[in-house]
């Protein structure tokens, strides 16, 4: 991606020159950012044991690395996993879909907060009504949309299929913040602290760009991970690229930033996901529950 950006040579400098400091602060807010989900995971599928959740919350990482869709697509593996443990097809779909649509929703509140901070002028960046406000009403937007699915498909009636557990999982997830349960941080923390290792990217490369922006840019970018290609290649990558400029970055800058990102963003996850699924398969001995499954109770596979 680098040598299709005007001034690749630049980006290459800055990115061999780099502060070795601020690129080991990435690792550990990345390092940080991945254990989060792991504690997430385990608020939702506890049941499963402790040893073994945090093996299945580090492979739904690792495949949502290296698979099209991203999360969806680490949640889909996991969930076949998941269901191998013990727990019935229903729980496995409803415990993702809450799993899935509070990390979501966290990025959602995030992108109408930073938008409305950049809007009033609270804080430094854009403040125009395209970079600032057109995010709050996609925001709601995207709110509204999901609050009403739960009413429509009870509306529907059919509660037998699927689909009704997937969308059950929102009503889940709504259920779960009200408890206020600690590892609900988790993903607060999964969010905030991978902004951080782009932020610590950034600043081993040359200067950060505002907090706001800075972090309106990363969630703007990352709908770039929707384009079904694996690990994001190229696509993911020019989205964040591109929504850094948007928001003020220089692009060679960006660029840089951007490169040495991706590589940190992409090979923790990748690393602990293959390692997290070797245990597993090594280790299935001590997880009894871990069998074939019939292919009419296999976990259907879904997209958002």
């Amino acid at each position: 991606m680098a040598l299709a950006v005007p001034g690749s040579e630049r980006v290459l400098a800055d990115v061999r020159d780099m502060d070795r400091g601020w690129f080991a602060l990435a690792l550990v807010l990345e390092i940080g950012s991945c254990l989060s989900f792991v504690m997430i995971f385990q608020h939702f599928f506890g049941e499963v044991g402790p040893r073994l959740a945090q093996l299945l919350a580090w492979t739904t990482i690792g495949a949502g690395a290296l698979l099209p869709g991203g999360g969806a697509g680490g949640l889909a593996i996991a969930g076949q996993l998941t269901h191998r443990a013990g727990l019935p097809a229903g729980t496995v779909i409803r415990r993702s879909s809450a799993l899935f649509f509070l990390t979501s929703a966290i990025s959602v509140a995030a992108m109408a907060a930073t938008g409305a901070l950049l809007f009033t002028g609270v804080a430094a960046g854009p403040h125009d009504v395209v970079r600032a406000a057109l995010p709050i009403a996609a925001a709601l937007v995207a709110v509204a949309g999901v609050a009403s699915l739960p009413r429509i498909r009870r509306a529907r009636r059919r509660n037998s299929s699927w689909k009704h557990e997937l969308v059950v999982g929102i009503s889940e997830a709504e259920r779960a913040l009200t408890r206020r349960h600690p590892r609900l941080f988790g993903a607060i923390g999964y969010l905030v602290l991978d902004i951080g290792a782009l932020w610590a990217a950034f600043m081993a490369v040359g200067d950060a760009p505002p907090g706001a922006a800075l972090a309106l840019a990363y969630i703007v970018g990352y709908i770039a991970n929707a384009v079904p290609v694996p690990a994001g290649v190229a696509a993911l990558d020019a989205g964040l690229v591109g929504a850094l400029v948007l928001y003020g970055a220089r692009p060679a800058d960006a660029a840089a930033a951007v490169l040495v990102y991706r590589a940190i963003a992409f090979w923790i996850p990748a690393l602990g996901g293959v390692l997290a699924y070797g245990l597993v398969r090594r280790d299935r001995s001590q997880f009894p529950a871990i069998s074939p499954v019939p292919a009419d109770e296999r976990v259907p596979t879904f997209r958002p």
